[in-house]
């Protein structure tokens, strides 16, 4: 059976993320105090104890939702889940940790390059006036139109029926106000620290441009799919270039669902909280076998 694995973004974390697994793997135990080791900070006390407010801070929520979705990856391998793993995907910072499990860098490495991302990121988010706005029931063409009405960025094209604009606040407040006078079901304006996936990030695109020179990049050992184009990407050089661009452009995880399964992936197995990808899949193909591993009562539905 081939097997397909996706990996959270920012916004799935939740408070006490993964602790019943490390409460019972040695294994998932090992990472969470690798993290600890190899950050400035106690990631473990945050992810499994809060305070929430800690935990969605971006430089935090990064490593975390990584070292999370990377501990699922290693247990899914040792009970012999993966015999024939054919790709990984993620959703926006789930892409690096695809990228760790495709071998294109290490686990200590990928949790670095994360931790950078979020702090980076974190800082243009102060820097700026940013917010997010979710966008139900209308089509690519009609939130094209609203984004150039109101000088906005599509950051997210989800699924059928979901997209989300980001940019600055005063702009999305109008962008809101005008969708509801347009052919969209819903209009959610999103509680988050900045305008992910916009213009806004370019600080922290270039920094991160300047992090990753002097990092290896390896081929990937797995078919992987860049949010930037929605495709598999191999070269190395391409895929820093496209994690760079990746922090500014619309993420494109409808098309890499589609493309994925076009290698004719018979389960998707979405690792990490919240079950957000499962859901999003759903909605694209409903004929698609997805599950959801998050914490230890997971296991039983595999």
């Amino acid at each position: 059976m081939k097997t397909a694995l996706l990996f959270s973004g920012q916004g799935a974390q939740y408070v006490g993320m993964g602790k019943s697994l490390y409460d019972n793997y040695k294994e998932v135990r090992s990472y969470w105090d690798s993290a600890n080791d190899i950050l400035s900070f106690d990631l473990k006390s945050i992810s499994f104890h809060g305070p929430e407010e800690q935990l969605t801070d971006t430089s935090i929520c990064q490593p975390a939702l990584y070292v999370h979705g990377f501990s699922i990856y290693k247990i899914l391998q040792k009970a012999n889940k993966l015999e024939n793993l054919t790709a990984a995907l993620g959703l926006s910072l789930g892409e690096l940790t695809a990228l760790a499990v495709a071998q294109v860098y290490d686990f200590q490495t990928g949790l670095r390059i994360v931790a950078e991302r979020g702090r980076l990121m974190q800082e243009a988010c102060k820097a700026t006036d940013g917010s997010m706005a979710s966008l139900i029931g209308g089509t690519q063409e009609l939130v094209k139109e609203l984004c150039k009405n109101c000088d906005v960025d599509m950051a997210n094209i989800n699924c059928p029926g979901q997209i989300v604009i980001s940019g600055e606040r005063f702009k999305i407040e109008e962008a809101c106000n005008q969708a509801k006078e347009m052919a969209f079901s819903r209009v959610i304006p999103l509680k988050v620290a900045g305008a992910y996936h916009s213009r806004l990030m370019k600080s922290a695109a270039d920094a991160f441009e300047k992090f990753l020179a002097s990092i290896e990049f390896k081929v990937p050992q797995l078919k992987v799919f860049t949010n930037t184009t929605g495709k598999a990407i191999e070269d190395p050089t391409e895929i820093k270039k496209a994690l760079v661009k990746q922090v500014v452009s619309s993420v494109l995880w409808e098309d890499c669902m589609v493309n994925a399964a076009k290698l004719g992936i018979e389960e998707f197995i979405e690792c990490g909280p919240g079950k957000v990808l499962s859901g999003l899949a759903r909605r694209i193909n409903k004929d698609w076998v997805v599950r959801s591993v998050s914490e230890f009562s997971d296991w039983e539905n595999l």
